[in-house]
């Protein structure tokens, strides 16, 4: 169960997050060209109810709704894509943070290393090397088809140290984290750059046999006045209920 300084250090990160996207929306789109198209949307929705006996002006009604909407999703689409890049990095690294839990001692999880494909898995002989307060439990289990070779390892002790890999001469690290406390914990490497947009928690894996190492830290748990919530959910309630309710005294028009 998440303890109050993670929920409160979420809602915080929420709340300036949601300022932020005062000031892009603010910056980077036409405030009176939005007003304006929420205005119309409006008179739209009025006739609506005024010309309800009239068909045909209910379907003038209909078109003018819809095409004033694009107009207003259009006005607000700059500012969208100047947040875009910026909000996936900020919830990468977030989610290394609220989205898993170290292990805590005592517990399990699966380490798996993802081979490319000119690598003949069935003739290696992988050796996992963990840092003191992780304990190999098993030996290496090889899924041929799948290019995967796995481990089960256990914390014993809190403990943030690196997992190595050796595949003959080639060997890669990966950074195991185990505790009690808020930490970040990232739960996969790659080598991928093109994975690194959605991955950044952790540097690129180097060249060489191995395409991703990933450790399955457990889910975590974030509880608000007796609701369970996802990270993420909690996150946007508090951004977008910052924005909404500042975006008056911050002259913006969402």
């Amino acid at each position: 169960m998440a303890s109050w300084p993670e929920t409160t250090s979420l809602a915080a990160l929420g709340v300036l997050t949601g300022l932020a996207m005062l000031w892009v929306v603010r910056r980077f789109s036409d405030q009176a060209a939005i007003r304006h198209a929420r205005h119309r949307l409006w008179a739209s929705l009025y006739e609506f109810r005024l010309f309800a006996d009239e068909p045909a002006l209910i379907w003038r009604a209909q078109k003018q709704l819809l095409y004033w909407n694009g107009r207003y999703l259009a006005h607000m689409l700059r500012p969208a894509l100047v947040m875009l890049l910026p909000m996936i990095v900020l919830l990468v690294q977030l989610d290394a943070v609220y989205g898993r839990r170290p292990l805590r001692a005592g517990e399990s999880a699966i380490v798996t290393v993802q081979l490319r494909e000119d690598v003949d898995v069935a003739a290696l002989a992988p050796v996992l090397e963990a840092p003191p307060g992780i304990a190999i439990e098993t030996p290496p289990v090889r899924m041929v088809t799948e290019r995967q070779v796995c481990w089960r390892v256990g914390a014993g002790s809190e403990v943030s140290g690196p997992l190595r890999v050796r595949l003959g001469s080639a060997s890669v690290d990966k950074r195991i984290v185990a505790g009690n406390s808020l930490r970040y914990t990232c739960g996969r490497r790659v080598a991928s750059w093109l994975d690194q947009i959605w991955l950044a928690c952790e540097s690129p894996l180097p060249a060489g046999p191995v395409e991703w190492i990933d450790i399955a830290y457990p889910p975590a748990d974030l509880r608000v006045a007796g609701i369970n919530f996802h990270w993420l959910v909690w996150f946007f309630l508090i951004s977008l209920a910052t924005a909404f309710l500042l975006r008056k005294r911050f002259r913006v028009t969402l």
